[in-house]
């Protein structure tokens, strides 16, 4: 996946970068919420030995929706990608 802005102005993040754990996710949500630019992110915890959202990550992506008023797409346990 080529990271950075797509067509429709969303931003794009290959959660598999960097230490390929829950921070790239994170980071994105709270950037996401600050700039109010929607994201997509795909291959969430690629590497790791349970790849996808668990029960923490879930946790911080619920809150955000929330806090946001954002509807996401893929919010589940076991989930490599949400929109």
């Amino acid at each position: 996946m080529r990271e950075g802005v797509s067509d429709a102005g969303d931003v794009e993040i290959d959660g598999s970068r960097g230490e390929g754990g829950g921070q790239i996710l994170r980071t994105s949500l709270a950037l996401s919420m600050i700039t109010g630019r929607p994201m997509r992110i795909r291959r969430i915890r690629a590497g790791r030995a349970k790849p996808g959202l668990r029960r923490q990550h879930l946790a911080c992506v619920n809150a955000a929706a929330r806090l946001s008023g954002a509807t996401v797409r893929g919010a589940e346990v076991g989930s490599q990608a949400l929109e």
